[in-house]
């Protein structure tokens, strides 16, 4: 089975959060199953540098009136198209905001140039290679459905939504420059509130629709969580299924981790303690003190509720402990964070920017992990840190409910609790939480039995894999693309 993946950015050649991790790992998770998936992704500066032996497939005259040509080179075990236009891609910034942190203007044409050649890889368009199945993620690849739907082209089409709070929403007259007809501004296509919305158009098309875990597919049905979209959601509940996200067990292993100063897994935990050391070093906090290190790798925006932070440090500052605060975003947040921090010299630190490297350190050295998100289709943060021996301090939401269980006195005794959950989402719920933490973390074999329980815990993406190769059987049999042992082969 040949499966087209088109996304925005893949890990580990262009990631701002989550979804690189997801479809940089998904493709390998795949293969085994007979699932051989090739990802389209944009030619971004930092992409082309690092292109090894590309080999050029087709040219494009006018890609929504730009030149582009198509790319294929295997690299890091996936197998890549990039779409080559400098017009588009070649620029500063990240890939969707400038050096200021503001939106690309032509977000729009970025973006619905790569749906655009999606289209017309999935009808026919390299001769020799023809997908059996089209794999988008998120708004900026979902008007690939649109296009295909509108040329004629009936391949099955998955959508996944990582994110439902994105949705490509853009002024309606932009329709004509999109070369879509009329009627794709109307109600079971693109038009959304007087705009239009590349992923509304992508729900109204995709032959069925996944995200990011089971919880979250029954949130974004209710008008709390479904960001504008729900009614949409349950006109197709019927395609909408939800399936965990799983991590990469090479890249994300303390046994084997590069960036870690000293290795160690679940039987020489103890080892841990030299990455501690380290990490405080690192960020200039006070090495002495027996408290635990709270930490937190997020995007710092409303959604991750990392702005509750600023007001909650305290509390595990006054108990002995230490804080660490790492990412970028909302500049009021990064403001708001740095001034706590300012009250806390040696025992608080807010590091504003990202790279893997420092994150790996940080689940490595930490004690806990704080995610205290308002809502969180999966995360992925919270693995990595059952991973590390980290315990995770969640929100009950979306898959941070499902993927960690909370140490009341019943999971406890059963030896089965992984973290803390906490609800309602609010200082309140966190300060308790924190608190609660605190007070386990004192005793030092309760506090050792969740960092085992933790790494116990299996979130490779075997089984999530097998799910993805059940929704694409499914399609592929209705369509009859696929042969039959094929699909046989891909469900077993």
């Amino acid at each position: 089975m040949r499966v087209l993946s088109v996304t925005s950015e893949i890990f580990p050649f262009v990631k701002t959060g989550g979804l690189a991790d997801v479809t940089g790992s998904l493709p390998k998770a795949l293969a085994p199953l007979g699932i051989e998936t090739t990802s389209l992704i944009p030619g971004y500066p930092n992409v082309m540098r690092q292109l090894q032996s590309a080999v050029p497939l087709v040219a494009f005259d006018s890609l929504l009136g730009e030149k582009a040509s198509l790319l294929h080179t295997r690299i890091e075990g996936l197998s890549l198209f990039v779409l080559d236009a400098p017009t588009l891609y070649d620029r500063p910034g990240g890939p969707y905001v400038d050096e200021r942190g503001i939106d690309h203007p032509d977000n729009w044409k970025r973006f619905a140039a790569l749906s655009l050649a999606a289209a017309e890889i999935a009808g026919g368009v390299l001769p020799g290679w023809r997908p059996d199945l089209v794999h988008t993620h998120d708004w900026q690849s979902a008007l690939a459905s649109v296009y295909m739907r509108e040329r004629g082209c009936s391949t099955p089409v998955v959508l996944t939504i990582h994110n439902l709070a994105f949705q490509g929403q853009y002024p309606a007259s932009l329709l004509d420059k999109l070369g879509l007809p009329p009627e794709a501004y109307s109600m079971d296509r693109m038009e959304y509130f007087g705009d239009i919305s590349f992923l509304k158009g992508g729900l109204q098309t995709a032959d069925a629709i996944t995200t990011v875990s089971p919880t979250y597919a029954r949130e974004i049905l209710t008008p709390r969580f479904g960001m504008g979209m729900n009614g949409v959601l349950n006109e197709r509940v019927s395609v909408l299924r939800g399936i965990v996200n799983g991590i990469d067990l090479d890249v994300w292993d303390p046994s084997t981790d590069p960036h870690l100063p000293r290795n160690y897994d679940i039987n020489s935990l103890r080892r841990k303690r030299e990455n501690r050391a380290v990490l405080l070093e690192r960020f200039r906090l006070d090495p002495s003190g027996v408290g635990p290190v709270f930490s937190a790798v997020s995007r710092f925006t409303w959604q991750k509720g990392i702005d509750m932070l600023a007001e909650t440090a305290d509390e595990v500052i006054h108990n002995g402990g230490k804080v660490i605060v790492f990412g970028q975003g909302d500049r009021e947040i990064e403001q708001a964070l740095l001034d706590t921090a300012s009250r806390f010299p040696g025992r608080m630190a807010v590091h504003i920017g990202y790279d893997e490297p420092t994150a790996h350190l940080i689940h490595g050295g930490s004690d806990a992990i704080v995610q205290p998100s308002r809502f969180e289709p999966c995360g992925l943060t919270q693995l990595y840190a059952l991973r590390y021996g980290c315990v995770p301090v969640v929100s009950r939401t979306g898959g941070l409910s499902e993927t960690i269980i909370d140490a009341n006195d019943a999971a406890m005794s059963a030896r089965v609790a992984t973290g803390f959950q906490f609800h309602p989402v609010t200082t309140d719920g966190l300060r308790l939480a924190l608190r609660r933490a605190l007070q386990t973390y004192a005793d030092p074999k309760m506090w050792a039995r969740l960092q085992n329980q933790g790494m116990k815990a299996k979130f490779s993406w075997e089984r999530s894999a097998r799910q993805y190769a059940a929704v694409y059987a499914s399609l592929a049999r209705k369509s009859g693309r696929v042969p039959a042992s094929e699909i046989r082969r891909a469900t077993l």
